[in-house]
């Protein structure tokens, strides 16, 4: 077969993303294809973060374009770009911020605040830009998981909060601006209009995601949010108790209500391996996340052990993916942030930022 454009273009057809199941010639990820005397040259541009996905997905474009004959050189740069997707009717996307992702639970201790920050991280890692809000006003836990409880934000303008940084993500929690005993003694609306102005009056800088650490439950917060708040989509974290999946159906069912997508769900502490004997048990049960997905359509996103470095990583403020980047459950972690980034990749774009303002005046 001759070496042409289009010959190029049909093998790369039969070169599939591991990360969405798609070819990347229909997906218009192959762009600025040049075929001249032999060498071929292309750029790959996901649309989702993916760094340690490159590497592979050079091997098996190079691998396709090997049958065939000809060939001289071949360059191909791949690289990632994420944009603003769609969020729900009639909400405005927040300044410097691209997408917003919530991390929500039904139910307290399923381990969804470990999940965020590592969710945060593994995005971060894949090279997003990411920034993790603490929207647990009563609870707040990241700035003991992220090492920076001690740290301070400050305002350069008076009326905006730098966010803090930890690990190249950026961060804002109530516990930044209170003592780590302070309780917060406070109605519905006070939590409310406080975690409002975290979000609004922090200075967001270039986010290609916001990950949003829900409180437990479907409350005041979390109904704010839902209809307030631009959110791409949200991630549901259970376990396999049935307990814990009656409280995930009722937060899943919140957000069907109010708009917002659902990206999937982690069953995280969905079994334990003992470090003495290796022997496997299904703790909390088996299967109830898999069997949610499946009852509601929805993608599984993963499945997280109960493991004693989690707990330990995040209490002493090195969550997984920072302290055990190369590690197995570090891999976990990677894998969902890859497949939440793909879901939000496959929806619609947002476009109203690129329509200009219209102003009637009286002439």
């Amino acid at each position: 077969m001759s070496l042409t454009q289009e010959s190029v273009t049909e093998a790369l057809k039969s070169v599939i993303d591991p990360n969405t199941g798609k070819d990347l010639v229909s997906t218009r990820c192959i762009r600025n294809l040049v075929v001249k005397d032999g060498d071929i040259s292309f750029d790959v541009e996901l649309g989702y973060p993916a760094r340690s996905q490159h590497e592979p997905m050079r091997a098996l474009l190079a691998g396709a374009l090997s049958k065939l004959s000809g060939i001289r050189k071949v360059d191909i740069s791949v690289s990632s770009k994420v944009v603003a997707h769609s969020v729900q009717h009639g909400v405005k996307l927040l300044p410097g911020v691209r997408n917003i992702i919530a991390v929500a639970s039904g139910k307290g201790g399923v381990g969804k605040s470990t999940t965020a920050a590592n969710l945060a991280l593994a995005l971060a890692a894949e090279g997003a830009r990411v920034g993790l809000l603490d929207a647990d006003i009563y609870g707040p836990s990241q700035p003991q998981m992220l090492g920076i409880a001690d740290q301070r934000p400050v305002s350069e303008d008076g009326k905006t909060m730098t966010p803090l940084e930890a690990y190249g993500i950026q961060a804002m929690s109530i516990g930044f601006l209170i003592e780590p005993e302070t309780p917060m003694v406070w109605r519905g609306p006070m939590a409310t209009q406080a975690l409002n102005q975290l979000l609004k009056d922090t200075a967001w800088t270039d986010l290609d995601y916001l990950v949003i650490d829900m409180p437990p439950g479907t409350g005041d917060i979390q109904l704010t949010l839902s209809q307030s708040v631009p959110v791409t989509g949200a991630v549901i974290v259970t376990t396999p108790q049935d307990i814990a999946l009656l409280d995930a159906r009722k937060g899943l069912k919140m957000f069907e209500k109010v708009g917002v997508p659902i990206l999937g769900v982690v069953e995280n502490m969905s079994i334990h391996i003992c470090s003495k004997c290796g022997h496997e048990e299904h703790i909390f049960g088996h299967g109830g996340g898999e069997k949610m997905c499946s009852d509601y359509k929805i993608p599984f996103l993963g499945a997280l052990p109960l493991d004693i470095q989690i707990r330990e990583q995040a209490d002493g403020g090195a969550p997984t993916v920072v302290s055990d980047p190369d590690g197995r459950i570090a891999g976990m972690y990677k894998q969902i942030a890859r497949k939440v980034a793909v879901r939000i990749a496959e929806k619609q774009k947002d476009m109203t930022h690129k329509f200009p303002n219209i102003v009637i005046q009286n002439t």
